[in-house]
């Protein structure tokens, strides 16, 4: 399996995927939120995607994106996943929402129309329920239906804009998650610092070679993330190595640590930095939102008199 999975990660480098989203020149001084910067902001549209379960996905989506939000940029969450966690987690009523993106995938609704707003400033989301898990029986029969979800985005950024939009995809490679990957910019993957978390590695990338060959030419992989580190561990620590090792650069400088604040933080339907700002949690995706901030946006750093202005 290992094997098979480097020769797929060998192919995806040779068509210059991994880690090619050009840093800031000054990372550090564009991502620190007290340095005054002025971004030349291009638009990154991010699939947050893994078929093995509890890797911390959904909880990334959503904490990444309120970080991004406090920040400064205008965030846009797109749940497609049944279970609806991502729009539970920003604090939407999922059972009394009329639309939903299984409207937008299924009955041609515009994105417009189902957006709604967060408790956080600047974070918008399009909620999802259960009803989605009917549209991937549903989109076989739609006519170019690995593109619908694309076509809505790009009908949807005629009227509305925002910096970062934030697919949370559900845990399998269905047809809705071919959309994300087809719609997406980037990808993110969630992975857990466990030796189970490679198994389905293989045909992740298998899909996402796929794709880039006969969908989308233009995704690149924007990061592998380690989720659920537990820093109390030697196991943990040799995982974090290992994959370290075995992804080489794709992998982010950010570890998000096993804290039972961001357990909590969903029961309040609250992302991290809103329920508690200063817990490990919220540092890690801040950290995660500004090494993001580094990769993909351009920033001038102006100096006046000696000071940073």
């Amino acid at each position: 399996m290992l094997d098979d999975l480097k020769n797929i990660i060998k192919r995806l480098n040779e068509l210059d995927v991994a880690g090619d989203i050009a840093p800031a020149a000054d990372s550090r001084a564009c991502a620190n939120a007290g340095t005054p910067k002025i971004f030349s902001v291009s638009r990154q549209i991010i699939a947050v995607t893994n078929q093995k379960g509890g890797c911390a996905k959904t909880t990334t989506a959503v904490n990444l994106a309120g970080c991004l939000a406090e920040r400064g940029f205008r965030v846009l969450v797109i749940d497609l996943d049944p279970q609806a966690h991502a729009s539970l987690g920003l604090g939407l009523d999922k059972d009394g929402i009329d639309r939903t993106i299984y409207d937008v995938l299924m009955n041609n609704v515009s994105l417009c129309d189902v957006i709604l707003k967060t408790q956080v400033e600047r974070l918008d989301a399009v909620p999802s329920n259960s009803v989605l898990s009917g549209a991937q029986l549903e989109l076989a029969t739609v006519l170019g239906r690995e593109s619908v979800l694309r076509i809505a985005v790009r009908k949807m950024l005629l009227k509305k804009d925002y910096d970062f939009i934030i697919f949370d995809c559900n845990p399998s490679l269905n047809l809705v998650t071919i959309n994300a990957l087809v719609a997406a910019d980037s990808i993110l993957i969630p992975i857990q610092t466990h030796y189970y978390s490679l198994e389905g590695m293989k045909e992740l990338f298998s899909t996402i070679d796929i794709v880039r060959e006969r969908l989308n030419p233009g995704l690149q992989i924007l990061g592998i993330l380690a989720t659920l580190y537990d820093t109390r561990t030697k196991i943990s620590a040799k995982m974090l190595g290992q994959i370290r090792e075995y992804f080489k650069g794709m992998v982010f400088n950010t570890v998000i640590r096993n804290n039972v604040k961001l357990c909590e933080a969903p029961i309040f339907k609250k992302p991290i930095h809103v329920y508690d700002t200063r817990s490990l949690g919220a540092r890690d995706y801040f950290d995660l939102a500004d090494e993001i901030v580094a990769k993909t946006q351009k920033c001038e750093v102006r100096i006046d008199a000696g000071k940073v202005a």
